[in-house]
């Protein structure tokens, strides 16, 4: 007799196996709709690489939304994958495919149709979240589709080490370029070194202190710092061009403009120019609705902030309650050896049945 463990762990090998990097999701797309489809559990393709699937509009039960993507990072030479010591390896294990597995197979075993259970749930799947924020498919999705902005919760189920992590940071990332005058090495005092002033800048952004700030009772790092410097063209050319990359990480409750303009300022350097390219918003903290603390409960784990980005964001933009669950263990994201636990996936499915059976 085959196992749910054994279910599980053949589900997400098989959507392992199907390559879905960014912007070529399509076919996992197609995977987990057919094996939906297979098991007669309602599915509707929402377009731009989504999905729909089990109950997506509130009705008289509360309504959980399971969600997460399809796409994963660029292969490593971890495609196929493989099931050995306790655990699916492989390309988009940890992130997200086991956990996209998990909620196909909830469905699949009709958990969204059950009599008696206290919640209605759904499934949203969708592509281009390892792109940045402005390629986002779920934003677009959530304006297109009114009916998912009733749910009750939405978990958001990227790696989490089987935890609850509230709310999110904001990103923001810009260039900051410095502007300076060309000249021979042999004589710099003709020129303006461009790459010196980024040096002396980039001093002074360091000593921009790291802020902690607390929401329901979980602490968020507020941290701004330069990623990359690049400037230069010859060993023997004062540069009169350099580029740093800047990355803030802001907390919930800053807005995304407020980001802006604390980033703007203390960037304001002469002979410097800043263009942000892109920035994705923070996430409210959600742990305190009655869903989210059922599910908290269930975990047996403490909440944890999620010091990180993930879509939680987007959700709480369209004034859907969400928190990050999953059961990857983000060690493992984004690696040439990712990998995800056969025992975290059937602990995983094991308590989102359990919250929607019994509700709050």
């Amino acid at each position: 007799m085959t196992t749910l463990a054994d279910r599980l762990a053949a589900a997400t090998l098989e959507l392992v196996d199907v390559a879905s990097e960014s912007r070529a999701e399509q076919p996992a797309i197609d995977l987990a709709a057919r094996r939906l489809r297979d098991a007669g559990v309602p599915v509707r393709d929402a377009g731009d690489t989504c999905l729909l699937a089990g109950t997506w509009t509130r009705g008289d039960r509360p309504l959980v939304l399971l969600a997460g993507h399809l796409d994963t990072v660029p292969a490593q030479g971890n495609r196929p994958g493989r099931i050995a010591d306790g655990a699916v390896h492989g390309l988009g294990a940890t992130d997200m495919k086991g956990a996209c597995a998990v909620m196909v197979e909830l469905l699949r075993d009709g958990l969204h149709a059950e009599d008696g259970r206290a919640c209605d749930v759904g499934v949203v799947l969708f592509g281009r979240e390892e792109l940045p924020f402005v390629d986002t498919a779920l934003t677009p999705l959530l304006e297109r589709e009114p009916g998912l902005r009733g749910a009750d919760l939405a978990v958001v189920m990227e790696p989490t080490a089987g935890g609850v992590q509230g709310g999110c940071l904001g990103n923001l990332n810009a260039t900051w370029t410095f502007h300076g005058v060309a000249a021979h090495s042999a004589r710099p005092w003709l020129g303006d070194n461009a790459l010196h002033k980024a040096a002396a800048a980039i001093a002074r952004l360091a000593e921009v202190p790291i802020v902690r700030h607390e929401f329901s009772g979980l602490e968020y790092a507020e941290c701004v710092g330069v990623t990359r410097l690049q400037g230069g063209v010859a060993d023997n050319v004062v540069p009169d061009e350099a580029h740093a990359h800047v990355n803030y990480r802001y907390p919930p409750g800053v807005a995304a403009a407020d980001a802006e303009a604390r980033l703007r300022a203390w960037c304001d350097v002469p002979g410097s120019s800043l263009r942000i390219i892109g920035n994705a918003p923070s996430g409210t903290v959600h742990v305190d609705e009655p869903l989210a603390r059922a599910l908290i409960a269930r975990t047996g784990r403490a909440v944890a902030p999620k010091q990180a980005w993930t879509p939680v964001a987007e959700l709480a933009l369209a004034g859907v309650p969400a928190l990050n669950y999953g059961p990857g263990d983000p060690v493992y994201a984004h690696k040439r050896d990712e990998l995800v636990r056969i025992d975290a996936l059937v602990e995983s499915y094991e308590t989102l049945a359990a919250l929607v059976r019994a509700g709050a």
